[in-house]
């Protein structure tokens, strides 16, 4: 053997000796964590003493062998009747149902008992009182009991203006011109109104959000005006600047006729916020009167003179209003 093979021979086997020796270093250190102290007392489940739980202070105790006074401990603890327990305790739960906001001023369902209505419009006459009368203006004020979200009723008051055709007023200034009359008019002007006061129901058939719907009509007593003017001058005096003149019209004849009447429409609300109580509102109704026909008498020869017999004929018109509801 050369020196060559004796120096790597040497090498392998030291090489084998200390991988041998750290192998069963390791094996020594495991043994060593696991084995159990053999010095230790070992406690037998035989040698323990039983645990006397009466002996425990507020310790458990057998359901078969409760405690001399497990009862009054039970009843001091638990009784809710005690003065001591029901003073520190809320009172007991209420059953809640639908809110209610019932007062002097609202209604269970939360809507105010009471109501009030203003607004304008305008009026345009129908059917045969197309024929005489135009349209114009009108204002209409009311108040009532709301009784719940959907019903309510009104008492209203409207004044509701018309303007004359051209040629009802030409007729009518040929009429007073002629005998026996002869007025010698050279122009004739004039207005007619109807003004009520009316019971209305109204039913609130559509509500959600901030827009709402409803049906309303009414009964009540109508009042109705014609009245004819010439242009004419007045006299007025001042202490201070003295008496000058100006120009007005002047009646010269003038009809009434009083009547039943009823109405009835649709109209839409809406509300400037979701939560507001006032309401702006818009409304269509269709009015009849049942005024009673007089009859036309210009003879002169009776008290009895009537140039104008279309102020007692049944009267129809439509008012359309704008207005807030609060």
């Amino acid at each position: 053997m050369t020196l060559t093979h004796r120096s790597l021979a040497c090498r392998v086997a030291a090489l084998s000796f200390l991988v041998a020796g750290t192998v069963t270093l390791m094996q020594a250190q495991q043994s060593a964590a696991v084995a159990p102290n053999q010095n230790a007392p070992v406690l037998m489940a035989s040698d323990a003493a039983p645990t006397d739980l009466a002996s425990v202070p507020g310790g458990g105790y057998s359901s078969s062998a409760p405690p001399a006074d497990a009862d009054a401990v039970s009843t001091e603890r638990f009784d809710l009747r005690s003065a001591a327990f029901a003073g520190s305790q809320p009172p007991p739960r209420r059953r809640y149902g639908r809110p209610n906001y019932a007062d002097s001023h609202t209604n269970p369902d939360g809507s105010n008992k009471y109501t009030f209505v203003g607004g304008v419009g305008l009026t345009l006459p129908t059917g045969g009182t197309h024929n005489y009368l135009t349209p114009s203006y009108k204002f209409q004020v009311g108040g009532g009991r709301n009784f719940n979200k959907t019903f309510a009723l009104l008492i209203q008051f409207d004044y509701d203006h018309f303007g004359f055709q051209t040629a009802t007023l030409s007729k009518l200034l040929a009429i007073y011109n002629a005998p026996p009359t002869s007025a010698g008019f050279t122009q004739l002007g004039g207005t007619s109104h109807d003004w009520s006061f009316t019971l209305n129901p109204v039913v609130n058939f559509l509500q959600g959000g901030r827009g709402g719907a409803y049906l309303t009509g009414g009964v009540g007593y109508y009042h109705k005006t014609a009245n004819f003017t010439v242009p004419g001058t007045g006299v007025y005096c001042d202490p201070y600047y003295g008496c000058y003149e100006y120009s007005a019209n002047q009646t010269v004849d003038k009809y009434t006729s009083n009547a039943f009447g009823a109405n009835g429409g649709l109209g839409f609300t809406f509300k400037p916020s979701r939560f507001s109580g006032e309401r702006f509102f818009v409304e269509a109704r269709y009015v009849w009167t049942d005024n009673q026909p007089r009859p036309f008498n210009v003879s002169g020869t009776t008290p009895y003179y009537n140039a104008f017999p279309q102020n007692s004929a049944r009267t129809t018109y439509a008012p359309i209003t704008v207005g807030l509801r609060f």
